[in-house]
């Protein structure tokens, strides 16, 4: 298994997942989302009864999907990025228990959008959440579109989208986006105390009210997120694209069209 995504399983069930890329961010290639799908496999297997996803290191939840591998993506594997990327979300929203976001850092982009597929967000004060893809000449491709305005309203949504903003810890919970702030410090055990109360309720009770929950948007948001993956692909090989993530990457501000 891929050491770029953690799993621990603690005594009361409680499955710990951690994204393990601590130099890049905790930034999401193929591999890492791929290790993701597998420890989720895995922490299902092994019963888990809540699971919490997190990123190594002191600065990252997830900083995003990988701008470096993305750059250069053709239309196609733009498309199969995107559903891997979805599968990731759709694994999170679907897990037969309550998945929790330990955002203890920057969560943008892809970020956002793994941690608006989970049932729970609890912040660190230092958190800083955004969709913040319309910088690099594309738009959210794992969800976000679908998933952010039905957390926060339409008004909210789009203006996170269009411009890209990055919401600290305190608006984010004033707006609905995170349901918990914490002092940094204190992260892990109010996460750890939250996920071993879930760990005690009845098992298929939980599961029964997660997709009995998930059931209220499920068909429309179903019809959402394909359109949503071949509207976000079909922006790769366009001037914008390629300006946006080159200029991300040189760290120098892009010459958009």
């Amino acid at each position: 298994m891929s050491d770029t995504v953690l799993l621990d399983i603690d005594a009361d069930d409680v499955a710990t997942v951690t994204v393990n890329r601590p130099d890049r961010l905790n930034a999401l290639n193929v591999e890492t989302l791929e290790a993701l799908l597998d420890v989720l496999d895995e922490a299902e297997a092994a019963d888990a009864r809540v699971v919490v996803l997190t990123g190594a290191g002191e600065k990252a939840f997830i900083a995003g999907a990988d701008i470096s591998y993305m750059q250069s993506l053709s239309v196609p594997e733009a498309q199969a990025y995107a559903e891997l990327g979805h599968r990731v979300a759709e694994r999170l929203e679907t897990f037969p228990a309550p998945v929790i976001a330990a955002i203890n850092g920057y969560a943008f982009g892809g970020g956002c959008e793994l941690a608006l597929a989970c049932d729970l967000r609890i912040a660190s004060e230092r958190a800083v959440v955004g969709q913040t893809e319309i910088d690099l000449g594309i738009t959210p491709g794992w969800g976000g579109s679908q998933r952010l305005p039905r957390l926060v309203g339409d008004e909210l949504a789009r203006r996170m989208i269009y411009f890209g903003d990055r919401v600290d810890a305190t608006d984010a919970y004033d707006h609905g986006l995170v349901g918990d702030v914490v002092a940094h410090n204190e992260l892990d055990d109010v996460v750890s105390t939250q996920a071993a109360e879930l760990a005690s309720k009845p098992k298929f009770a939980l599961q029964t009210a997660k997709e009995t929950i998930n059931a209220v948007h499920e068909e429309p948001q179903g019809a959402g997120l394909v359109y949503e993956r071949r509207a976000w692909s079909g922006l790769f090989g366009t001037h914008d694209q390629r300006e946006g993530m080159e200029a991300f990457l040189d760290k120098r501000d892009p010459d958009f069209e």
